[in-house]
């Protein structure tokens, strides 16, 4: 008997990939997206899409009415760290309410496993290297939201078995990203400004580091993630394991697209200096394959790139505070 999958945010970025690997592991996949920041061109032949916003607990419901689940890929959110602090309540709504609906109805239909893509934004700063067995200190309303869910997976296993899986990744990348976000994703901002002709803008010094995900290490262990029942109440960084300076990113990216190094700094703004994770966790619970190296995920990453026309940078028009926020990201206060 196949098995049945309802994979969010897949019109996204990950999400997309996601649901792509479930099908390829002969999962039925039942895809859903607000496309907020998504695109139907993401979605992979095979899916059943289905058009709609998780905020909505009718729409939710209806989910279930169609047909039963076996397997729920939670990826559907707004992961914008830094303009978290700014809009707080929609990223509490989006991030964290939404998610609890999806919750309800996986507890009240039995759902066999729920997978969780929460990030290493809930570790905080000054915790490395990112361990899983470190107490989570979020500094931003997203890493805030993150963990909170978190904790409801775990209470709604310890009321009512639920099983879930957890999994923090970290500055993934790769094709199908969203180039147009001016507010996350510094490979797509960089390259995206390199299409038009722009210096790549850097927040502070560029010194700050990341370990940069290629998507194809990260995408089909959470695919195959709910088969593996050692993994089942477990949380697992899934990443790279080098860290990078975003300095050092800037030449690799334009290296890639052909391009010279041309970069504009701007004001430092209010987040976590360095951020990288160990990941000997995962290793011995999934069969993980050697991480693409940055040079390599870049290259790939620019060559679907430069097969699309540069895109206008998308604003956010739903600022809830204005206060203290950096000047390249200010526009209309919703």
């Amino acid at each position: 008997m196949s098995e049945t999958a309802l994979v969010t945010g897949a019109a996204g970025f990950i999400g997309s990939h996601v649901a792509e690997h479930c099908l390829k592991l002969g999962i039925d996949v039942v895809a859903t997206d607000n496309l907020s920041g998504g695109s139907l061109d993401n979605v992979p032949a095979g899916c059943e899409f289905v058009e709609g916003d998780l905020k909505s607990n009718s729409f939710v419901e209806s989910l279930w009415n169609r047909q039963k689940f076996d397997y729920v890929y939670h990826l559907g959110a707004y992961a914008a760290e830094g303009l978290s602090h700014f809009i707080r309540a929609y990223n509490y709504r989006t991030n964290l309410l939404a998610s609890v609906n999806l919750l309800n109805q996986a507890v009240n239909h039995e759902v066999k496993c729920f997978v969780f893509t929460s990030s290493i934004a809930v570790y905080g700063a000054n915790q490395l290297p990112m361990d899983e067995s470190m107490t989570p200190l979020p500094e931003d309303p997203y890493g805030i939201s993150k963990y909170a869910f978190e904790l409801d997976l775990r209470a709604a296993h310890q009321m009512f078995g639920l099983n879930y899986i957890i999994f923090r990744p970290h500055n993934v990348y790769g094709p199908r990203q969203n180039i147009a976000d001016k507010y996350r994703n510094v490979i797509g901002i960089f390259m995206n400004q390199l299409l038009k002709g722009e210096p790549m803008t850097i927040f502070g010094d560029g010194k700050q580091t990341r370990a940069f995900s290629y998507i194809d290490d990260v995408a089909p262990l959470i695919a195959r993630s709910p088969r593996n029942s050692k993994a089942y109440q477990e949380t697992f960084n899934i990443g790279a394991d080098t860290p990078h300076s975003v300095l050092e990113l800037a030449h690799e990216v334009s290296a890639a697209m052909g391009k010279p190094t041309d970069v504009r700094h701007l004001e430092a703004r209010n987040e976590v200096v360095d951020a990288y994770a160990k990941h000997d966790k995962i290793r011995e619970v999934f069969d993980c394959p050697v991480p693409v190296s940055l040079k390599a995920g870049i290259r790939e990453m620019a060559r679907w790139v430069q097969n699309r026309p540069p895109s206008t940078p998308e604003e956010f028009c739903e600022i809830e505070i204005a206060k203290s926020m950096p000047e390249s990201w200010k526009n209309v206060i919703g």
